[in-house]
């Protein structure tokens, strides 16, 4: 229970509304005030917000119906043995929740992905359906070729009611979204320092609202919790320090989030909501914001399991991470079946190991309802750091 004078519960109290809205009522309300414009949902784990929003489009982030749904129609579409993301995307679709959406983009994640978006398009026939291709090469090939791909993509949503791509409106929404992920940086930056000011799944719901608000509208939700959480009267406790890996596409219920803080752990890094802190850093749009852009892709790209492995190995950003938050271990919290978390598992432990860092590992899906096992599990780990300082 958070305390009656929460500084902080007026804006967690909205971004827990948005959380819950799965039929984007929030979506629509946009709509009605911006006649004509469209709204583009997204698939995890990258996409261009920033065309999206230039081309006067509103980005849709659409990471599925975690535990508020149960899958019917969406089991039919796909085989057992894959993640559950798509699903009940699908399953979210064919009930009506997302028909404010006038079209969906569908980033090269994995092999998962492109099958959704192959069968969006058969069930959606009237709806965008844009498969981005995301660049395997660094140099100057990929470069233009991502170039094309942006360039197609605001065709597409000018066809669709959206405005002319122009610089100046890129360089405008570039500028936005600098402005919301400094404010996200600052909400981790404290949550790395203070962790008990800003729970797990606190932190996870504010940043998951922008999926659905534009940038500049966020951006003040985040500063508003911020503000809040660094007033909060709290005293540290006596738990562990860890970072959460592998919970980038696929997002864990918020049971889950919580029950591994209440078995003995501060979250102090995670690479959820990945979409809004893929690009590190500020885009400056120079003379050309579209080359911007795409060079922000390029070259200033969080690491991911999901992208091509360029100048440095995941590993040792990893590493790098674990020791700059000052975490004492690592939870590798990756969804039943996702193989590019699954797959990266091996080597990051690998190198967890060399450097003397300690984790532990467990699947999950995001309608996952009982908790018990890993509430065991992850209590075992922080119980033997804190006593003996390995697992």
């Amino acid at each position: 229970m958070r305390e009656p004078t929460d500084p902080a519960a007026p804006a967690l109290a909205r971004a827990e509304a948005l959380f819950a809205d799965l039929s984007l009522a929030t979506v629509t309300a946009w709509k009605a005030a911006h006649p004509g414009r469209p709204a583009i949902g997204h698939l995890p784990v990258y996409a261009p917000r920033e065309l999206i929003d230039a081309c006067g489009a509103l980005p849709v982030g659409i990471t599925g119906g975690g535990d508020q749904i149960d899958i019917v129609k969406g089991d039919a579409c796909f085989q057992s043995y894959i993640c559950h993301l798509p699903r009940s995307t699908v399953e979210l679709g064919l009930g009506g929740q997302l028909d404010p959406l006038d079209g969906m983009v569908f980033p090269s994640t994995c092999d998962v992905i492109r099958n959704l978006s192959g069968i969006w398009q058969i069930l959606f026939p009237s709806k965008l359906s844009f498969y981005l291709d995301l660049p395997q090469s660094f140099e100057d090939a990929g470069a233009r070729f991502y170039r094309l791909q942006l360039e197609e993509l605001a065709d597409k949503l000018l066809q669709r009611g959206g405005l002319p791509l122009t610089p100046e409106r890129l360089a405008a929404s570039l500028r936005r979204y600098n402005e919301n992920r400094a404010a996200i940086a600052r909400l981790y930056q404290l949550r790395a320092e203070a962790p008990w000011q800003v729970p797990a799944d606190e932190c996870f719901v504010v940043v998951k609202a922008g999926n659905l608000l534009p940038p500049e509208t966020h951006t003040s939700l985040v500063e508003e919790y911020l503000d809040g959480a660094r007033r909060r009267q709290r005293r540290a406790e006596d738990r562990i320090r860890v970072v959460i890996v592998g919970s980038f596409c696929e997002t864990p219920p918020l049971g889950l989030l919580r029950t591994l803080e209440r078995a003995g752990c501060y979250v102090v890094g995670d690479d959820l909501n990945s979409n809004a802190r893929w690009i590190q850093g500020d885009i400056d749009p120079g003379a050309d914001p579209l080359e911007a852009l795409v060079q922000a892709y390029l070259e200033q790209s969080t690491w991911s399991s999901v992208r091509y492995e360029h100048e440095k190995p995941r590993a040792e950003h990893l590493v790098e991470w674990v020791r700059r938050v000052r975490a004492d271990g690592v939870i590798f919290a990756a969804p039943s079946f996702c193989d590019p978390a699954l797959l990266d598992q091996p080597p990051l432990s690998k190198a967890l190991e060399a450097a003397q860092i300690p984790f532990t590992l467990f699947k999950y899906a995001e309608n996952t309802g009982q908790f018990q096992s890993i509430r065991e599990q992850v209590g075992t780990f922080s119980d033997s750091l804190r006593l003996w300082g390995a697992a």
